[in-house]
């Protein structure tokens, strides 16, 4: 009985890390040409730092066959791409003003962020 309890303690705590204190590092872009990866329920990277008003272009590999996977959407920018399988599929893009831009598939199950600083 005891060994239930602690691991379902360990299971609890795994879960308050991942969901609320874990933070993803952020990758500065060092050129025009980004690459995702979309696997196991998590975009790689998933925070994205560019300049505002340069264009960059953010290339996705989907390996994850799952339909939640099938499209990314940013939704403050109005933007989305459908997602192949082990394909890869880019969208080209410029923002202006710095902030921050959630990307998300349909069900808003895989997150990332596009951090644009001045």
């Amino acid at each position: 009985m005891m060994i239930v309890n602690i691991i379902g303690l360990v299971l609890i705590v795994l879960i308050v890390w991942w969901f609320w204190i874990k933070k993803p590092q952020t990758l500065k872009a060092s050129s025009n040409e980004i690459d995702i990866i979309v696997e196991n329920g998590v975009y790689t990277p998933s925070r994205i730092e560019i300049k505002s008003g340069e264009r960059v272009k953010l290339t996705f590999l989907r390996k994850d066959p799952s339909p939640c996977a099938e499209k990314v959407i940013f939704d403050e920018l109005d933007l989305s791409l459908d997602l192949p399988v082990d394909k890869k599929a880019s969208l080209s893009l410029q923002v202006e003003n710095a902030g921050e831009y959630a990307f998300t598939c349909q069900m808003k199950m895989y997150v990332g962020a596009l951090v644009v600083v001045e």
